[in-house]
């Protein structure tokens, strides 16, 4: 493929996406249908079933190889003081999973899945968006590309999440790009933020909507201009999913901010999507709400790195095996 500008490729992809396989999503539902249970008993457990048949082309569908991607990524705008956290718990936190001492690594352990963290060049924070672009469109291509190779290796399940002070105002930023408002409507308290600090969060994001004003029509340029690394990523490798007809389970709110990107280009891109969890962040529920996305779990976390889709795996695993089960029963 030969592009000019290095986001041609992306736009490419974005215009012709894989669709759904609704023969085999009708095929579990089928096979629901037949089992000796009342109809649609199991409530959202034949939702799940049936979505990961569609988006995997298998029915039954099975979790054989589920991984959990966690992309970790430091932002210059920190220096206005809007979050509680030093820029170096990022790297802190991407230390701690490494050593297997995070709360990801032992969810990962329980619900047995792979656990991928990328570190972002946590040592370069991008620019300060309230004053110039978060990456140049190389470096925000480059970085999605990045996030693409998430998927190497294979797997048939694929989870997201992320680490990064400051990023929960970066995702504000991209929500009121991207949906309009301004920073008040979407700041929240991120890791711990008190009013005062909440003001600042939103004056930054006020400011960067000022800034990049001119040039917020293109969701690829949002992305570029007032997001950052994990944020590039996390549409990256949502994308590349999608193209290889993965399923994907969304978590955290800057998870979220990059589907919404995806989305604002195409409102299909998100089909092969569930949301795995809610934090208590104002603006993820109401990004949720604008996206169509109905959690699976509703647990009051807030931590990061993907706790949620994690947990949220488990779940969709046991809609596998119930699926299958069922229809070696009902072919029994």
């Amino acid at each position: 493929m030969t592009s000019t500008l290095p986001f041609d490729d992306f736009r490419n992809l974005l215009a012709n996406l894989p669709a759904a396989d609704t023969t085999a999503e009708a095929r579990v539902r089928t096979l629901f249908a037949k089992a000796d249970k009342p109809g649609n008993s199991l409530g959202r457990i034949e939702d799940i079933a049936a979505w990961l048949a569609a988006w995997s082309g298998r029915a039954p569908p099975a979790v054989t190889r589920p991984l959990m991607a966690v992309f970790a990524g430091n932002h210059g705008v920190t220096r206005h003081g809007i979050s509680p956290r030093p820029v170096a718990a990022t790297a802190n936190a991407v230390e701690l999973c490494a050593a297997g001492g995070a709360a990801i690594n032992q969810i990962c352990i329980a619900n047995d899945l792979g656990l991928k963290v990328f570190d972002l060049a946590l040592h370069i924070p991008t620019a300060d968006i309230s004053e110039d672009a978060a990456l140049d469109e190389r470096g925000c291509a480059a970085t999605m590309a990045f996030g693409m190779e998430a998927i190497a290796g294979g797997t048939d399940l694929l989870c997201l999440g992320d680490l990064g002070v400051g990023n929960s105002t970066v995702a504000a930023a991209l929500f009121a790009a991207l949906f309009g408002g301004r920073g008040v409507d979407w700041v929240g308290p991120g890791s711990g933020a008190e009013a005062a600090m909440q003001a600042r969060k939103a004056d930054v994001v006020d400011a960067a909507l000022a800034f990049h004003g001119g040039h917020l029509g293109d969701p690829l340029e949002v992305l570029r201009r007032v997001g950052g690394r994990e944020f590039a990523a996390i549409a990256g490798a949502i994308l590349a999913a999608r193209m290889q007809k993965i399923p994907v389970l969304l978590d955290g709110v800057a998870a979220m901010a990059a589907a919404a990107v995806l989305h604002a280009a195409n409102p299909a891109a998100l089909d092969h999507c569930l949301l795995a969890s809610l934090s208590p962040e104002p603006a993820h529920a109401r990004a949720a709400e604008r996206l169509g996305l109905r959690p699976l779990l509703d647990l009051g976390i807030s931590h990061g790195e993907g706790a949620g889709a994690a947990l949220a795996a488990g779940l969709v695993k046991a809609a596998a095996l119930t699926s299958s089960g069922m229809a070696a029963a009902v072919r029994g």
